[in-house]
């Protein structure tokens, strides 16, 4: 029974696969946070529902067939399009969508406050452990290890919307507590953590002469593109998928920041 995505030697076909994993995956957590937030006391506004619900629906885009199945075993680039949706879009999306008190009470429960305000504040220690998922689990050897079995492909895919979380709790984490104080250290370690140390892997994607994967290598060719250009094509999408969320933001928090000085001068 596929319960999630993996590598497969079957010729890729254009027909539907049930993945019953990925569906209770993405509704155990919405109906959770839908019962919490109909529940609670506290307000919740329509503008943090909606981010929560976006993000869930990024993740279920990412994972679900097709977008999962072709990232799992068949197209390098697709499989950095997933990466890309779990840690540029999904992941904020849900830290925007998790209001305040909701954010408290499960840390609290999972013990795991004192880690979120450690890695909110220490930005070293965020920009590092984001980077470090980024190129282990980038690893020719981690990727055709993982990508073999629904367990491995799904703690892959786990761990880069956790390690999307991490990168973006410091910038949109629910709890002001854990947001980093200083926009300017912000905007330098989201443009460091997320814009610098990637470009070294996707340099060497692009530049390789020959195969990294050999998941993707061996896997049933779609169409008439060859291993190295699906290789060279998931070099591109990490170097410039990365682009349009990270300036943007980036643009985003410095004219806030210019506007709330200039507010303050005045």
């Amino acid at each position: 029974m596929n319960l999630w995505c993996a590598s497969t030697d079957q010729p890729w076909t254009w027909q539907w696969i049930a993945y019953p994993g990925v569906w209770l995956t993405v509704l155990i957590p919405v109906v959770a946070y839908l019962r919490a937030v109909a529940r609670s006391q506290e307000p919740t506004d329509r503008r943090t529902r909606l981010a929560f619900l976006a993000g869930m629906a990024v993740f279920w885009i990412a994972s679900d067939w097709p977008v999962g199945t072709l990232g799992a075993g068949y197209l390098a680039w697709v499989h950095m399009s997933q990466y890309v949706l779990y840690v540029l879009v999904a992941a904020p999306l849900l830290l925007r969508g998790i209001p305040d008190w909701m954010a408290a009470r499960i840390l609290d429960r999972l013990r795991l406050r004192g880690v979120a305000r450690k890695l909110g504040h220490n930005l070293l220690i965020s920009g590092l452990v984001f980077n470090l998922v980024l190129v282990v689990t980038h690893a020719p050897f981690t990727v055709d290890a993982l990508r073999s079995t629904q367990l491995g492909s799904f703690a892959m895919d786990m761990t880069w919307l956790i390690s999307g979380l991490v990168l973006w709790l410091p910038i949109v984490g629910p709890l002001l507590e854990h947001r980093s104080r200083s926009v300017p250290a912000r905007m330098v370690y989201l443009f460091a953590a997320a814009g610098v140390v990637a470009i070294l892997p996707a340099s060497f994607l692009t530049f390789a002469k020959f195969p990294l994967y050999s998941t993707y290598e061996l896997a049933p060719r779609i169409g008439a593109i060859t291993a190295i250009e699906d290789q060279q094509l998931a070099g591109v999408m990490m170097k410039l998928g990365m682009v349009p969320v990270v300036w943007g933001t980036l643009a985003v928090m410095f004219f806030r920041w210019m506007g709330s000085e200039r507010a303050g001068v005045s």
